[in-house]
């Protein structure tokens, strides 16, 4: 039987096959070794064959469709595997807080840039415009300009005043959308507004840190009622990239890349060579210092073989 991914609670999945029958699937034993590293083999939004139980409830995976594409991150553990997060989406969104919390542009820019490498399309919600006070609203228009100028689609939003809400329904239709971000950074009230059946758990911010509280503890897809997905996924608090060589890095900094044409050496590293039009355009304002810092963080990731989290 063919199937849908549609829940992984990390040792089940469900799968909602082809007639509408849902299924509790565990990976058949033999498919866990063909190579696959990383932490979760089969992820939400996976097309799969099934091979259904006596019980007519339950199923083993036995086959995966080739993904058109997925997108991933460093396991959690900091071994040498990786996490999917999600399979065969559409876009990726990634719901940002200029404050309560506050999502650091080091966060922000390692989710592009994993986004870019996997081709996936991203779309950023700066959420909880509602809470913001004078100064907070600059730096949040001041970060809208920066990524629309590289070319990221943004959306402001307010789940609490409905800021946004009608213009993020229409970014969402017909597609099949990974929701991403920080813990506490409003994912689950978004996607209650937006799939009230969902009834996904919310949390109070902690005041003592002003951050998130995980309440979402596995990856499930949402049905819109307009047309279209949501898989919603466990916040996370930094974002290891993952499979890229060191020569890559500055591939999936879009600006980056377009100035580094210019460069007077074809294998510039963008960090000290002479001639280098991506450290004179830093110099200059043409390319945000807090992204170059990015770059350069992810250039030490690669450097050291391991993955540090974002402060």
């Amino acid at each position: 039987m063919h199937g849908l991914i549609i829940k992984n609670t990390g040792s089940w999945y469900t799968v909602r096959t082809d007639d509408g029958q849902l299924f509790d699937c565990k990976v058949k034993g033999t498919f866990r070794l063909k190579g696959i590293r990383s932490t979760n083999p089969v992820a939400v939004g996976d097309v799969v064959t099934i091979t259904p139980g006596d019980d007519g409830r339950t199923a083993l995976i036995d086959w995966i469709e080739d993904r058109r594409n997925y997108i991933i991150r460093r396991a959690s553990n900091l071994s040498k595997q990786s996490h999917i997060i999600a399979a065969n989406v559409d876009m990726a969104a990634l719901v940002v807080t200029v404050a309560h919390p506050e999502t650091s542009t080091t966060f922000i820019d390692r989710f592009l840039a994993s986004a870019e490498a996997y081709r996936v399309p991203v779309l950023i919600i700066f959420n909880k415009t509602d809470l913001y006070d004078d100064e907070e609203r600059r730096q949040m228009d001041a970060l809208v300009t920066l990524y629309r100028a590289i070319g990221y689609t943004c959306l402001t939003c307010s789940a609490i005043d409905g800021n946004g809400i009608v213009e993020l329904r229409e970014a969402l239709l017909d597609k099949t959308t990974l929701f991403s971000g920080n813990s506490g950074v409003g994912k689950s009230t978004l996607l209650n507004l937006l799939v009230p059946e969902a009834d996904a758990k919310t949390a109070e911010i902690s005041v003592a840190h002003d951050t998130g509280m995980h309440t979402t503890t596995f990856s499930e897809m949402f049905f819109l009622p307009q047309g279209g997905a949501i898989i919603d996924t466990p916040g996370i608090k930094g974002f290891g990239t993952f499979d890229m060589e060191r020569e890559e890095v500055s591939h999936y900094f879009r600006e980056i890349f377009r100035i580094s044409d210019d460069c007077r050496f074809g294998n510039c590293t963008h960090t000290h060579e002479p001639g280098c039009a991506v450290l004179q355009a830093v110099a200059e304002g043409r390319i945000a210092e807090s992204r170059y810092t990015s770059y350069l963080s992810m250039l030490e990731d690669k450097d050291e073989g391991k993955y540090r989290a974002p402060s």
